[in-house]
């Protein structure tokens, strides 16, 4: 039960974060939501604009690496659940800058898992087994890569649960809870060992702890280094949009508002020790979700069919570019009744229509503007 809790959620000026604490702020009010985020290139407070004066908001400006720091705030909040969404994420950033990838993504876990332990160990004030969450948002490329097993895509109906209907499948095989751990990239293997560090302090210190692994998320609000929103400015600006190899990498896309929902789904239903993976049942191969892009891009903004079609370019393949992606989500469909509520052509109806009704958003986070505005706030980041 949410009333009168206080929930820690880390990452809460990003992408996804934004999105769950601007659920929970409005969905328990009776709940504080207490947002955790360092303001790095990624952060940024116009995404909760919307929440920001609500009364059991707070926002806290620190890094998830400040042992002294998080403990403290667990102890003055008397935190007793942590939603965690901080991380790194970009993998061509972790290619380039893998030391950043493992300070945040596992010593910014471990720090947050300790401070946890010793907030809530059984001589404090809310013992474990009395409400209290660890819940860490994982990714599903620290299963590594599946098979192209049907590189044109077959029809349902398929023999597992994975896929929705009236989408194409790339493959016989799907990422479960039960998969091996294969990370292919500085970014998947931080992930994948923070994941082993939520679970280890499950297995070895009792606390009450969750892990669920998402594809990838797309919608409103998300950085512009991603694929989607970037590709969504530049054929706005008619810039070249590079495609790496042949773009016949398949990825499993989800639209974030759906993850949120999830996400609350598993807080307050979802089993201590266990791990679920929320997918969104729809494959896409690059080249062919750019295409889409371009069409839905041009249409709304009333160039011709086709017109920037001609702005695809293809660059040199990423180094261990993962070739297919895809969640079987049976599990969290089963046992928590959760559904994605969009399939993806309305979702990117959605998604690109938000970014060119908020072309002032985009153009201040493309510019860097708003990192001037909270450093003036914050101090430098």
């Amino acid at each position: 039960m949410t009333m009168g809790r206080t929930i820690l959620i880390t990452g809460g000026a990003g992408f996804i974060g934004s999105h769950v604490v601007r659920l929970f702020v409005s969905k328990y009010p009776d709940c504080r939501i207490v947002n955790v985020d360092k303001l790095t290139y990624a952060g940024n407070l116009a995404n909760l604009n919307d929440v920001s004066d609500r009364p059991n908001y707070r926002f806290v400006k620190m890094d998830i690496c400040d042992f002294s720091g998080i403990s403290s705030l667990l102890e003055e909040e008397r935190v007793d659940g942590i939603i965690h969404l901080a991380a790194e994420s970009h993998v061509d950033r972790s290619i380039a800058d893998p030391f950043t990838f493992a300070r945040t993504n596992v010593l910014g876990t471990l720090t947050l898992l300790e401070a946890a332990r010793r907030h809530w160990a059984p001589s404090g004030w809310n013992p474990y087994g009395n409400g209290c969450l660890f819940y860490h948002i994982s990714t599903d490329e620290v299963y590594g890569s599946l098979e192209m097993t049907h590189p044109e895509g077959i029809d349902p109906p398929f023999t597992t649960e994975a896929s929705s209907a009236g989408h194409k499948c790339y493959g016989d095989d799907f990422f479960t809870e039960s998969g091996k751990y294969l990370p292919h990239s500085p970014y998947s293997a931080s992930k994948a060992s923070s994941d082993h560090f939520v679970r280890a302090f499950h297995d070895t210190y009792g606390m009450p702890a969750v892990v669920t692994n998402c594809s990838n998320n797309y919608g409103p609000y998300q950085f512009p280094e991603k694929l989607i929103p970037l590709f969504i400015n530049n054929i706005r600006h008619r810039r070249p949009l590079p495609v790496y190899g042949a773009g016949e990498n398949v990825r499993d896309w989800l639209y974030v508002e759906d993850h949120a929902r999830a996400i609350d789904l598993v807080f307050h239903n979802g089993k201590a020790g266990e791990t679920y993976n929320i997918g969104g049942c729809n494959e896409w191969k690059n080249i062919d979700l750019i295409k889409i892009l371009v069409r839905t891009v041009d249409r709304l903004l009333g160039r011709a069919e086709d017109e920037d079609m001609n702005l695809i370019t293809y660059v040199t393949d990423r180094p261990g570019h993962d070739a297919r992606y895809a969640i079987d989500s049976s599990r969290i469909r089963k046992e928590l009744g959760w559904e994605p509520s969009l399939q993806f052509e309305e979702g990117i109806g959605r998604t690109v229509r938000w970014y060119l009704d908020n072309q002032d958003w985009l153009d201040g986070v493309t510019s860097g503007d708003y990192m001037k505005y909270y450093d003036s706030m914050y101090g430098n980041r």
